[in-house]
């Protein structure tokens, strides 16, 4: 459903904005990563138990997995696959995450449209796992950290009314 929200008049949002919903996103990334792996390693005990899964001569699970450069490529992998979608997910279809809801921010294109997942996931290469955010006190001026100056994107403190909002 469109919105009649002008999106590209709200103003951007500050370090210390961001920092707040990056906690509280980092948090629910966690929760995201531990509920992957639960269902990941799960999977890998289904692939044991079919036989898909050499043991080695382990008795247990986990140290096949450790002593494995494969199997743990294949569980964390999977797990941080999860972690990022959590993230594109929420982006491409509101341009807000759990924390930047909380937080009143949305990330959008320059014009106030929404990224797409594509978009995205370059996004997070850039961000340095937030660490693109300290560019915001070199752009201090025009609130961008490093992923919205390389990505032609930017994230906007919205009204309470457009928060509430069904885009």
């Amino acid at each position: 459903m469109m919105s009649s929200v002008d999106f590209t008049a709200f103003p951007r949002a500050g370090f210390m904005r961001r920092l707040g919903a990056w906690i509280y996103d980092a948090l629910l990334a966690i929760a995201v990563y531990m509920v992957a792996g639960a269902i990941g390693f799960g999977l890998f005990q289904l692939g044991a138990t079919l036989g898909l899964v050499n043991m080695n001569d382990h008795q247990h699970l986990i140290d096949v997995q450790q002593s494995s450069y494969f199997y743990s490529a294949l569980i964390y992998g999977w797990n941080i696959f999860w972690v990022i979608y959590f993230f594109l997910f929420f982006w491409a279809r509101s341009g807000q995450t759990l924390g930047m809801k909380a937080w009143r921010l949305r990330l959008q294109h320059l014009d106030g449209q929404l990224i797409n997942k594509k978009l995205g996931l370059i996004r997070i290469i850039y961000s340095l796992f937030g660490l693109g955010n300290i560019w915001l006190f070199i752009e201090w001026k025009h609130k961008l950290s490093l992923q919205d100056k390389l990505t032609n994107t930017e994230i906007v403190v919205l009204s309470l009314a457009a928060n509430k909002a069904k885009i």
